[in-house]
């Protein structure tokens, strides 16, 4: 399969290289600093996310099965780079014709408002009391633009005709894969506090030909 990987230097993008390659992928990745890939056989591009034009990208999308993202705010200054870069990603990939696009949101996102979204539900299905009443609000409040950024970028996906999935962990960790995981459409996991970088990777390769992943958040955990 052809797959674009859209922040292939971060910690997500980093393991969606890694291991799509090792399964033999053919991958072009996107990277604002090419030189900081890790050593694998993979087509690079460079842009600038924050600023890319869809005319820049669409050579790193063109041909693809499938897009894979895991761009988004790493600091208060990056704010926004989710939702434009993702603005810039999904016209490029209609230029290109390409439909497919997995992305990476956050567990929190359901519950903040936006601009297509005004008034989210309150709670989370999926949350149980700890993270309803004290981990979320307390998080929320410290990354608001983060999530804020991410939640634009959804409401571009929901906007969209693409065959769009935006996958939403919980907090990140640096275990390696197992692959053992729980997955729920529309909600997050109950009792679902952590995540692996190198399983959320492991489960978007996994989606990208799931019919049935198209037009749905997806929470995910351990």
């Amino acid at each position: 399969m052809k797959l674009t990987i859209v922040a292939a230097t971060g910690g997500i993008g980093r393991q969606l290289l890694e291991q799509a390659v090792a399964a033999g992928h053919d991958v072009t990745a996107v990277a604002r600093n090419p030189q900081n890939l890790p050593p694998v056989q993979a087509r690079a591009v460079a842009a600038d996310l924050t600023s890319v034009t869809p005319a820049e990208l669409q050579p790193a999308v063109d041909g693809a099965d499938a897009v894979l993202s895991a761009l988004g705010p790493r600091t208060k200054v990056d704010a926004g780079v989710a939702a434009r870069g993702t603005k810039a990603i999904t016209e490029a990939m209609r230029a290109a014709g390409v439909r497919r696009i997995i992305v990476v949101s956050a567990a929190p996102i359901g519950t903040v408002p936006s601009p297509a979204r005004p008034h989210p539900p309150r709670h989370d299905p999926g949350d149980g009391f700890v993270v309803r009443y004290l981990a979320d609000p307390i998080v929320t409040r410290i990354l608001r633009e983060h999530y804020a950024d991410l939640a634009r970028m959804e409401d571009l996906l929901r906007g969209s005709d693409l065959d769009w999935t935006a996958v939403r962990p919980p907090r990140l960790t640096g275990k390696p894969v197992t692959g053992r995981y729980r997955t729920a459409y529309g909600r997050n996991i109950r009792g679902g506090l952590f995540v692996s970088r190198a399983d959320v990777a492991h489960y978007m390769l996994r989606a990208v030909d799931q019919p049935e992943t198209f037009g749905q958040t997806v929470g995910i955990a351990s």
